[in-house]
């Protein structure tokens, strides 16, 4: 099964690895780094490449980017979406609400492989071809060094975003009652060594119903990680109150649970060393690559070329051939 695999080339996490892995797993497949503009006018890029010769067009972008190309979608056999922001498609304050929903029903032999499990069983119930397949951590990258942690408690990221909101109120307000380190870093050896210098790692993933890398991230580091529940999405991740994670569901509680990790140290020790083992076998992208692989490859359900005025428009706009025509 020959595959060609298109991808960001402005994104801030180092994926290539991931990337890498997919190829390695795949009978044959070609990764393209695409440029905001090569995604934005995707007929072009694709007629340029002849994605008709692949069996698999896997596509990791923005979905405001490929929302207005659905006609150009439309013409592609074999289309798999990799998408890790999908949970905004049920926040109620996301300007992406319902927006992946509607654009994977309309590509119905489409299928998604996306990184949260409550997200695709919801997917699933409104006749999307959704396959769970959760984000993870380079462990090439990102590893505990075995340093002396002289960060008690911090977090490492972006508040910026709108759908940041209630994580940049409680984690200002836990900073200011606990000390805790706020701060962004570069990624690569900047990452790994801040991570490695943190005891206890706070995850305020508020609203979001499943869990961002930087929870597996820290994991892997060897923080302890004090995460937001995220309800159903706990226990078919894996994760385990006080076993291999702490898990909180307010202020007060993220304050007592902070408080007894830092009185019994030996107790965050073995949650963080649970931690670290349970990233290392579940969520390295050595074992999410071989899954996305082996989900891309999966049989589809069947295509159907679209009506003659969509094919003639996508062939006088981009050149584009469509299978069957």
């Amino acid at each position: 099964m020959r595959v060609m695999l298109l991808v960001m080339d402005e994104q801030r996490v180092l994926l290539d690895r991931l990337y890498d892995i997919v190829r390695q797993h795949c009978d044959e497949c070609v990764i393209q780094r695409l440029s905001k503009a090569q995604q934005m006018n995707l007929g072009a890029f694709l007629a340029s490449v002849h994605h008709q010769d692949f069996d698999r067009v896997v596509i990791f972008s923005r979905v405001k980017r490929l929302a207005r190309q659905r006609r150009v979608l439309q013409c592609v056999p074999g289309l798999v979406f990799l998408e890790h922001d999908a949970y905004q498609n049920y926040m109620p304050d996301s300007k992406y609400q319902h927006t992946y929903s509607r654009l994977y029903s309309q590509l119905p032999a489409c299928r998604a492989l996306l990184s949260g499990a409550v997200v695709v069983q919801r997917m699933q119930a409104e006749g999307i071809d959704a396959v769970f397949v959760s984000k993870g951590y380079d462990e090439q990258m990102l590893h505990d060094l075995g340093r002396e942690r002289d960060i008690p408690v911090g977090f490492l990221g972006s508040l910026k975003s709108k759908e940041y909101a209630q994580r940049k109120a409680l984690l200002e307000s836990l900073a200011s009652k606990t000390g805790m380190l706020v701060t962004r870093t570069q990624s690569g050896d900047e990452y790994l060594q801040t991570l490695n210098r943190i005891k206890v790692f706070v995850s305020a993933d508020i609203g979001m119903g499943e869990f961002m890398i930087k929870n597996f991230e820290a994991m892997a580091c060897g923080c302890v990680l004090l995460a937001w529940s995220q309800g159903e999405e706990d226990h078919l991740l894996g994760f385990e109150d006080m076993h291999n994670v702490v898990f909180y569901r307010s202020e007060a509680e993220a304050l007592e649970k902070l408080a007894l990790l830092q009185s019994d140290p030996l107790l965050a020790e073995r949650i963080a060393a649970n931690g670290e083992a349970f990233a290392r076998e579940h969520y390295s992208f050595a074992r999410v690559g071989r899954d996305l692989a082996t989900a891309i490859q999966a049989p589809m359900r069947a295509w159907q070329a679209p009506g003659w005025l969509t094919r003639q428009w996508v062939r006088w706009r981009y050149g584009l051939q469509v299978p069957g025509q």
